[in-house]
């Protein structure tokens, strides 16, 4: 066993339903609703979805399911988790440094996605204002870089995003995470479905234009950048390498079925984000603008057809509420390692522990947040405090610890009671194993080396 105390206080998911609800919060987030559709629509159409589905099967899948896994056969944060099952199979604790990496890197990528998901709150509000009426692109423009520019906004609604997440990780994993995700995951659906519904309505032929955008396949499109864009995207898009999919393992059952269930959760986030491309695209073809820019086409483009079409405000106010929901259901995963960590390796409470991290992340954000204003010019490694480490948990910790997963799960491991556990005949095990002893950790070395070029 691990040294040093520990807390044995460990909760449980109340059912399937609730794990695999939380499990797709954590991997729904901004980066479906905006990051997917355009990378579809610009490296391929379908040709490119189904890339990045047979990436998704083929290499996120096995190592969510390992985490899951390894998770459970630990039943503690993954730090302590990896220690502990490490020495189980025979293995040097060293290996805890997967979990410690992958915990440091989910509370680091918490601190400037709090800074963005305050973005898509206060723009809640400057819909329900009327702000964007009959505005055009110079005017959401000014609004946007105005709003980045004041550092008190920013942090008022930093604050605001990190003291929601916080209240809800402090509840626990039944109250708290699990309660909330049945709460908000289908409000999430249906909230991007009258999304979809009114984008058919009133952007009239464009629908059909951004059907064909996002579907129509395009095999030229498909190189070498493409087809890297589609595993990066695949690797990150299922929380994949941050600790939180091991701790959500955590609190499973041994009733639960690892592969069914993650690949339900695969096909919503998938799910996710088609229609947000066919809730979002329309209405930027029915208002002829660009739909190739990144973040700004949520904060800048997008407002410009909320503010030009009937009933723009309320739809504007529904997506941004949509968007908020989506940053929360995985800015609570992101918090939980590290409350999980301290919950059971300080005398600290669940409320105290999510108290004292929140803090500090909090604290980091502001860091974040000035980025983009008083410490515009303050660079590290040529790159401002924002971006550094966006840069450092996205391209090195993530693929280092994803890539430390599947090869402690496929090599170190047992595999006889891997197969047990999974339930897989000989046909599907052998699959099963060459996927995660030879195909899968070459894919994440190749991600970890493009991180660096």
């Amino acid at each position: 066993m691990s040294t040093g105390t520990m807390k044995k206080s460990h909760s449980q998911w109340s059912s399937r339903m609730g794990f695999m609800l939380a499990a797709a919060g954590s991997a729904v987030g901004l980066g479906n609703i905006w990051k997917f559709p355009y990378m579809a629509g610009e490296m391929g159409g379908s040709a490119f979805v189904l890339t990045y589905l047979l990436f998704m099967f083929v290499i996120g899948l096995p190592i969510l399911v390992l985490e899951w896994l390894i998770g459970r056969r630990g039943q503690k944060n993954p730090i302590h988790t990896m220690e502990d099952v490490a020495i189980s199979e025979g293995r040097s604790k060293s290996w805890h440094w997967v979990g410690i990496i992958g915990v440091v890197g989910s509370f680091l990528i918490l601190s400037f996605y709090s800074v963005i998901g305050g973005w898509a709150t206060d723009y809640i509000v400057l819909s329900a204002q009327g702000t964007f009426e009959g505005a055009h692109g110079e005017v959401t423009g000014q609004i946007f870089d105005n709003f980045l520019g004041n550092v008190n906004h920013l942090l008022t609604w930093h604050t605001v995003f990190m003291f929601a997440t916080a209240s809800i990780v402090a509840m626990g994993v039944g109250a708290g995470l699990e309660r909330a995700c049945k709460i908000m995951m289908p409000g999430l659906g249906v909230l991007l479905l009258v999304l979809v519904g009114y984008a058919a309505y009133v952007s009239g032929p464009s629908f059909g234009k951004a059907f064909s955008f996002l579907f129509t396949p395009d095999w030229s499109a498909i190189n070498g950048t493409a087809m890297l864009a589609a595993l990066g995207h695949a690797f990150f898009s299922l929380s994949l390498g941050m600790g939180i999919m091991m701790a959500y393992g955590s609190y499973l059952g041994k009733d639960v079925n690892l592969l069914s269930t993650a690949r339900t959760v695969v096909i919503l986030d998938v799910i996710v984000a088609m229609l947000s491309g066919m809730a979002i695209f329309p209405l930027v073809f029915a208002n002829g603008l660009q739909p190739g820019e990144g973040p700004g086409l949520i904060f800048v483009t997008l407002p410009i057809a909320f503010g030009n079409m009937a009933g723009g405000t309320v739809l504007g106010v529904l997506f941004f509420i949509f968007l908020t929901f989506a940053a929360l259901t995985s800015s609570i995963s992101l918090l939980e390692p590290t409350v999980e960590l301290l919950e059971e390796k300080t005398p600290l409470g669940r409320k105290s522990a999510t108290i004292l991290s929140s803090l500090v992340i909090w604290a980091l954000g502001i860091a974040c947040l000035l980025a983009f204003n008083e410490w515009a010019d303050v660079k590290l490694f040529g790159k401002n405090i924002f971006d550094l480490l966006d840069y450092l948990t996205s391209k090195i910790m993530l693929p280092l610890t994803g890539l430390g997963t599947v090869v402690f799960g496929a090599w170190m491991m047992n595999q006889k009671r891997i197969r047990e556990e999974l339930n897989l005949n000989d046909f599907w095990f052998s699959v099963w194993s060459v996927l995660t002893r030879y195909i899968v950790p070459v894919a994440v070395i190749i991600i970890l080396i493009y991180g660096f070029l």
